[in-house]
């Protein structure tokens, strides 16, 4: 057996913010005290901070530390969230939803959409959407959580948030200092690197002290300190399939409805996302520069505000891609420093917290086990692959060409493993994958009915269940869900309720 003598003693959080946070919270979780954890950020180095929108297991990371979800809500000016509306993106004037949750509830061996795509094929008009109990409950700005009766047609849909990312970031610092957390303020001056295992020993501060550790994760943001700036571990650069390499975010006052869904609406060279907070609607211009200045994305998003401005308007430069490595020597990077996507599909608290998910399941001592290392980077580097094609299927898979930017998305090589799957939806309409991926076949399947990529045959086993009433059943499940829907409390409604926060 191992000997208890190798076990870490301190671990340096360098950064704070969401990812650092985040990271302090679940490692002062896991250890109790049987291993010092340091967390290192500067007040005057702002966050990046506009990871307002989540996706469901989001609710696991919180469960896990033993947060109650009506106090976390309040304590962030937290909003509920059944997914992701998407506005102009397959052809100006066209609308569909990204649900949290199944389509339906399965009632054939063959998947429900191949019924419908076969209902569809003889005239049906309903739409996909209408299938979905996120979405008819989001489409009324209703809300209410699911029952665990997997008999109900209420079981079939999930949930996340929308939240103020410096809030939670606050609430988690309350949390991890709790548990024993130090935090220490300061701006890094300079990494020192063991001259012979080239490992980081320690990090110096602007005042001159110096934070000793054995092990470290970065989560400095874009820079990646630790990571790239000492290490100069490398990065592998997504901009060909990902073009857009700004934002610009503004706050707003409440105006227009109170979803519980962010709405992502595309423009000439980019996108705006709208999340709905209690005290105030989050919204940005995520863009491309080479097809629009900073003064007329700025412009473009103040005028497609749905309430006044409260902020000035506020610039995010970044390159889509990854660390070529996420673990290296003794340095592990969560967060902006790992790698960045931009925000379309709210992914960005989702791969902090499967790093930390990782970190935990390859807990290394002070031998570093290469093949641990091995392992966290193979896992981490095989989600940012499939997250990365999930979020370029958004930008190909379009009909638009009224401006250079839809021009050069429709026309761009794409990566083989996304191609495979939409030659095999396109084929069939069936949904193939090489392994366990964070996006699941419903939210493949919004995308890609939502974006037109319209499968040529239904499934042939379709067309042998001819005992199984389909259309039927397709219509009764749209009548119950709309029955469901209908005596759902109003979103707002339910916060007030429950977990309605004090006046910002």
């Amino acid at each position: 057996m191992g000997n208890s003598g190798d076990s870490l003693r301190h671990i340096a959080v360098i950064g704070g913010g969401s990812a650092g946070w985040m990271t302090a919270a679940a490692l002062s979780n896991a250890v109790r005290g049987d291993c010092k954890i340091t967390l290192v950020e500067s007040d005057q180095i702002g966050t990046v901070g506009v990871g307002e929108a989540t996706i469901p297991p989001i609710r696991l990371f919180n469960q896990r530390l033993g947060i109650d979800e009506y106090d976390f809500l309040r304590r962030t000016q937290g909003t509920y969230k059944l997914g992701i509306q998407f506005v102009d993106w397959a052809r100006e004037g066209h609308t569909y939803f990204h649900p949290f949750g199944p389509y339906g509830a399965e009632f054939d061996m063959v998947p429900l959409h191949h019924h419908w795509l076969r209902a569809k094929a003889n005239g049906d008009p309903s739409v996909l959407d209408d299938h979905c109990m996120a979405w008819v409950a989001a489409r009324d700005c209703k809300f209410d959580r699911p029952t665990r009766d997997p008999r109900m047609v209420q079981s079939t849909f999930d949930y996340a948030y929308h939240f103020d990312a410096g809030m939670y970031a606050a609430f988690l610092r309350e949390f991890s200092e709790n548990l024993g957390v130090t935090r220490i303020e300061g701006k890094i001056d300079n990494v020192e690197l063991d001259p012979e295992t080239g490992n980081v020993l320690s990090v110096t501060l602007d005042n001159g002290d110096s934070v000793a550790a054995e092990f470290f994760v970065d989560c400095t943001g874009f820079r990646g300190l630790l990571i790239e700036d000492a290490l100069e571990t490398g990065y592998v650069d997504w901009t060909h399939w990902l073009p857009c390499d700004r934002a610009v975010a503004v706050q707003c006052t409440h105006g227009g409805e109170f979803t519980p869904y962010t709405r992502s609406t595309a423009h000439k060279a980019g996108w705006q996302w709208r999340i709905p907070l209690q005290h105030r609607i989050g919204n940005g211009y995520v863009h491309c520069s080479r097809f629009i200045s900073e003064d007329e994305a700025a412009q473009t998003l103040l005028d497609n505000l749905d309430g006044d401005p409260i902020t000035d308007p506020r610039f995010l430069y970044f390159k889509t891609g990854r660390r070529k490595k996420f673990w290296n020597r003794n340095v592990v990077a969560i967060g902006l420093s790992a790698g960045f996507m931009e925000p379309l599909e709210s992914t960005s608290l989702h791969l902090i917290q499967t790093g930390i998910t990782r970190l935990l399941a390859l807990f290394p001592d002070r031998n570093l086990d290469p093949l641990a290392i091995d392992e966290y980077n193979r896992l981490t580097q095989a989600e940012y692959e499939t997250v990365r094609d999930f979020l370029i299927l958004h930008y190909c898979a379009t009909e638009r060409d009224d401006s250079p930017l839809w021009q050069y998305c429709a026309s761009m090589s794409i990566p083989d493993s996304l191609q495979y799957k939409i030659d095999h939806f396109r084929s069939y309409g069936r949904l193939v994958s090489t392994g366990i991926e964070l996006f699941q076949n419903p939210s493949w399947l919004a995308v890609f009915i939502g974006q037109f990529v319209t499968p040529e045959r239904y499934d042939p086993l379709t067309d042998q269940r001819s005992h199984v009433d389909a259309a039927a059943r397709l219509e009764g499940l749209r009548r119950v869900m709309r029955e469901a829907a209908s005596v759902m409390p109003d979103h707002r409604d339910y916060i007030n309720h429950h977990c309605r926060a004090e006046p910002a």
